[in-house]
């Protein structure tokens, strides 16, 4: 799973069977100090985020587990929109220096 900023929305009008009434939203993945933190994604979402909020996206074979006795071509689903976060500093500066090794 990662955290992320909703940034926008994706239309389709011709979908995979599975996806019908799926609203599709483009993600920027962020870093806990609020700075991007890799490439835009598209996410599936079916718990109603909008632009600009703050979620958590679920990434590969589990946000298809979702779907109980289908099979849906999505490789994201959003899992939940962030009220608000508390990470200890040191924790912080540990995953910011783990994923910006050279």
């Amino acid at each position: 799973m990662f955290y992320g900023k909703v940034i926008g929305s994706v239309w389709a009008t011709q979908k995979e069977t599975g996806m019908d009434n799926l609203k599709l939203l483009v993600i920027q993945p962020m870093d806990f100090k609020d700075s991007e933190a890799g490439t835009p994604i598209i996410a599936a979402d079916r718990i109603g985020a909008g632009v600009g909020e703050r979620v958590i996206v679920s990434r590969g074979s589990p946000a298809r587990t979702l779907f109980k006795d289908k099979m849906v071509p999505i490789d994201a689903m959003i899992v939940g929109i962030v009220d608000s976060f508390e990470v200890a500093k040191e924790a912080e500066e540990e995953a910011w220096k783990s994923t910006n090794r050279e």
